[in-house]
């Protein structure tokens, strides 16, 4: 049976079949999301706060739970849609803002324009570029010698709880 979920800010409300998981629900609005891991619970870009509902979803798998821990805009409320299954009504999900970025790339060729929007890490979710920021090349250098976009890193130093 289909179970209903409401979307914020974009106060969109859609249904999902019983089990079916948030990342789902996020594809068939016409979202962009990045899913930089595959939908494999191991990359920040389908990062969501469940801000009601979170008994309507299944429990956080140690995986998620691993992820969770590298985003830097982690909360207690906080989500992987990949991951979280519905299996009540009920769920508001809030959409973090920014955009997830693939690589360097992605940035060199905003050089020269001011974000529209926070450009964040696909893996950590941090704010790689602040929204209205000039992108200059030493920001994409700066950016190129503090991080990296190696899945393998940031889950060889998280814990196994």
């Amino acid at each position: 049976m289909a179970k209903v979920v409401r979307l914020e800010p974009i106060a969109q409300e859609t249904s999902v079949e019983t089990n079916g998981n948030l990342l789902s629900v996020l594809i068939n609005q016409d979202l962009d999301v990045l899913r930089e891991c595959g939908g494999r619970g191991m990359c920040a870009t389908c990062h969501v706060y469940v801000k009601q509902g979170m008994d309507a979803l299944t429990p956080i798998n140690r995986r998620e739970q691993r992820t969770l821990e590298v985003i830097t805009t982690c909360e207690t409320n906080s989500r992987l849609a990949c991951q979280a299954r519905v299996l009540g009504n009920g769920v508001v999900v809030e959409l973090p803002p920014g955009m997830y970025i693939n690589s360097l790339r992605d940035i060199e060729a905003l050089i020269g324009r001011r974000a529209d929007q926070d450009l964040l890490h696909p893996i950590t979710g941090q704010v790689l570029v602040e929204s209205g920021k000039l992108i200059t090349r030493s920001t994409l250098k700066q950016i190129a010698d503090t991080t990296s976009f190696k899945l393998g890193e940031y889950f060889s130093h998280s814990t196994d709880a």
